[in-house]
């Protein structure tokens, strides 16, 4: 897969989900290794996520990971702390922002 079309996805997946009741701000960098690499940040503020094709260096956390896992992770069917645990998923910044990120995506998928 395509780094524009992980970005795609990503970006489809988060453009309809309801943040409300979620007040906190969280900035996570993405970082995809392999097939489809490239670099892309996900962005919860004021009720709304933002995906974008860039780098972001105001960062909270930054997650490094395979297209394929990053989806996966995004879709809620693979939990954040056993990909962690397995060696799927790094985490380079805040490990409270991580676990963030588990909270944001368990929100998006309902």
């Amino acid at each position: 897969m395509k780094y524009e079309e992980i970005v795609a996805k990503v970006k489809e997946l988060c453009e309809d989900a309801d943040l409300k009741g979620y007040d906190n701000h969280l900035a996570v960098e993405v970082e995809i290794k392999g097939e489809g690499e490239g670099v892309f940040y996900i962005e919860a503020k004021d009720g709304k996520i933002n995906v974008q094709p860039y780098d972001y260096h105001d960062r909270d956390v930054r997650l490094i990971t395979s297209g394929d896992n990053f989806l996966k992770l995004a879709n809620g069917k693979l939990d954040p702390v056993l990909a962690f645990t397995i060696g799927k998923l790094k985490v380079d910044g805040s490990i409270e922002k991580a676990l963030e990120f588990k909270k944001l995506v368990d929100i998006i998928n309902g």
